[in-house]
């Protein structure tokens, strides 16, 4: 891949919220952050831009005309209920769904301006530059060391290594914790301390993105809160793409979450995801502007 041009995107005109919209009992979701307003947001560089999207395995259509903006240094969450296509979506960002046999893509999903789905591109650099990591821990059955070590190494990287990997273990708030057993098994750690590893791991390339698919749904409260506290940590440096079933989760680390929710195709029989609404998160969980996110984030349906 030749080098990405970053292009300044001004503020994107979109419909505001009415005075009549709906309201939604703050008492179900605990913490709303106040966040960034999204006029700040759209002021910042565009990431990537996704533009009538559709995505299918074989005849199955799963996602439906996706469009829509990620910022950069935002956290923004992908909610919606099981069967919506989140996870199909987030792959999209990174090309994942190119392992999938029959998968097809169709739209425009653009990084930095550059059509990430163009013959010229190739995915393999895709995926450095825009890392992942998954909903269970899957750290490989080497050292800990190793495993931060593995991609700067396929990479070519030969000298740095030992500095790479601590300064990619302090960024995921692991260092302290394991700086003594580099050499032991990474599959010796706790469920939350693997997860932290699998991020010290996406890291270690030097990503400009890290997508999160459920990153802390296998760990308990403890784990979770640790997960959340690197992701508002991290934004800074990175832009932050995480799916979560965890609608707490989502208000509490979210900038702008996206509701998707699931439609029945005109057969009446097949079933396909379809982005409903998009926007700080503090408006789609306080006051939406579809009905259907006010059901979802209600709990009266899902």
């Amino acid at each position: 891949m030749t080098q990405m041009e970053s292009e300044q995107i001004a503020p994107t005109t979109r419909p505001r919220l009415s005075a009549d919209s709906p309201s939604i009992d703050s008492g179900r979701i605990a913490e709303v952050s106040l966040g960034t307003p999204r006029e700040e947001i759209e002021r910042r560089e565009r990431v990537f831009h996704v533009d009538d999207l559709d995505v299918s395995y074989g005849d199955n259509l799963v996602l439906r005309d996706v469009s829509i903006d990620i910022f950069e240094h935002t956290v923004t969450a992908f909610i919606g209920p099981s069967g919506c296509g989140k996870s199909t979506f987030i792959r999209c960002f990174n090309r994942m769904n190119d392992l999938i046999p029959n998968a097809r893509v169709t739209g425009t999903v653009e990084y930095h301006g550059r059509d990430l789905y163009a013959r010229v591109v190739d995915p393999v650099e895709v995926r450095r530059r825009i890392g992942m990591v998954f909903q269970k821990p899957n750290p490989f059955p080497k050292s800990i060391y190793d495993n931060v070590a593995f991609g700067p190494r396929v990479l070519g990287t030969k000298h740095g290594l030992d500095e790479r990997v601590e300064r990619c273990l302090r960024r995921a708030a692991l260092w302290d914790e394991v700086k003594n057993r580099l050499g032991d098994s990474a599959l010796s750690l706790s469920g939350g301390q693997q997860q932290r590893l699998c991020i010290a791991r996406a890291l270690a390339t030097e990503p400009d993105v890290l997508l999160m698919d459920e990153p802390a749904s296998a760990l308990d409260p403890i784990a979770t809160a640790a997960i959340e506290d690197l992701m508002r940590e991290l934004k800074r440096d990175y832009t932050i793409i995480v799916v979560t079933h965890n609608m707490q989760q989502a208000a509490r680390v979210a900038d702008l979450t996206a509701f998707f929710s699931v439609e029945l195709g005109e057969d009446g029989v097949d079933r396909h995801g379809v982005l409903v609404e998009y926007d700080t998160t503090t408006k789609l969980f306080t006051q939406p502007a579809d009905r259907r996110t006010e059901d979802y984030v209600t709990g009266r349906f899902g």
